[in-house]
């Protein structure tokens, strides 16, 4: 079989971080949706893939699974994920750098619940900390309780009135570089993604920075295929990633289940594009 007839998805998220399944609860998913290959890349947390890996290896026809982070890294005062893919999770490095990224999301959290609160909204950090439910606090949180609350008809929507860049409960990001977060993807022996690009509502002229500043920080591929997009979105991120010669990834970005977006569901693998599994330093057979 070959890799283009195989259902191939390297970007999702469970309860660990701010998706709303449980890591076997998405494996069992992922196999309903027919998906064989599944980078399960919860953000700053790799406290999912123990229990991914158990549910896995006790299904009949288990899947591939690929073990992966979503790392939130600091551009130009941009919140930029990268994806590490095959990473050693016993890496000591990978271990330490996420201990901190861990005190960093509960710092921010803080702060945000401390902004909606003088702004009248009481009970935010509480209640956004119950449904992280031990997870790593996010903003994802913040934005399903608001929206539970009535303060918005989705989390969508909250992000535009309350969490967006100059909105009440923004808080500026206080993560590491981008070349940092690319650094020690590599150290635990990853390939380092730039996750959704077109997601960062760029103009066409900083998303090309961006592009060309992750390939000189050390990056090696990116999103090009992605759950929701348009063909010319598809084909420009393509485009781009030939420019500056970084391998190409396909990630629906999974959360929860929704009529848009769904583990599997546009993944589709253009001709013509070097793909991320197809690099030499890819350790995983597919």
């Amino acid at each position: 079989m070959t890799t283009e007839t195989l259902l191939i998805d390297l970007h999702s998220h469970t309860t660990a971080s701010d998706g709303q399944l449980t890591p076997s609860e998405l494996v069992a998913r992922a196999l309903e949706q027919g998906v064989q290959v599944l980078a399960i890349t919860d953000h700053d947390t790799l406290a999912g893939l123990a229990e991914a890996h158990q549910f896995n290896q006790s299904q009949p026809k288990p899947l591939k699974l690929i073990d992966g982070c979503e790392i939130s890294s600091s551009w130009n005062h941009f919140d930029i994920h990268i994806v590490g893919l095959n990473l050693d999770c016993n890496n000591s490095e990978l271990i330490d750098f996420l201990d901190n990224q861990r005190l960093l999301r509960d710092s921010r959290a803080q702060e945000i619940g401390r902004r909606l609160a003088k702004a009248g909204i009481e009970g935010a950090y509480e209640g956004a900390l119950a449904l992280a439910d031990g997870a790593a606090l996010s903003r994802g949180h913040y934005a399903r309780w608001l929206a539970n609350n009535g303060y918005a008809p989705d989390a969508a929507s909250v992000f535009k009135k309350y969490l967006a860049r100059n909105k009440t409960g923004y808080v500026p990001n206080n993560w590491s570089d981008m070349a940092t977060a690319i650094k020690i993807i590599h150290q635990a022996h990853g390939i380092a993604v730039l996750a959704h690009p077109s997601g960062y509502k760029l103009s066409a002229k900083w998303l090309k920075r961006l592009v060309r500043d992750f390939k000189a920080a050390g990056g090696d591929a990116m999103e090009v295929v992605l759950g929701q997009q348009t063909l010319d979105d598809r084909d420009n991120l393509i485009a781009l990633s030939r420019q500056n010669q970084l391998a190409a990834s396909l990630g629906s970005d999974f959360h929860f289940p929704d009529s848009w977006i769904e583990l599997g569901k546009n993944m589709f693998q253009p001709q013509g594009v070097d793909w991320v599994w197809q690099m030499d330093r890819w350790t995983e057979t597919l």
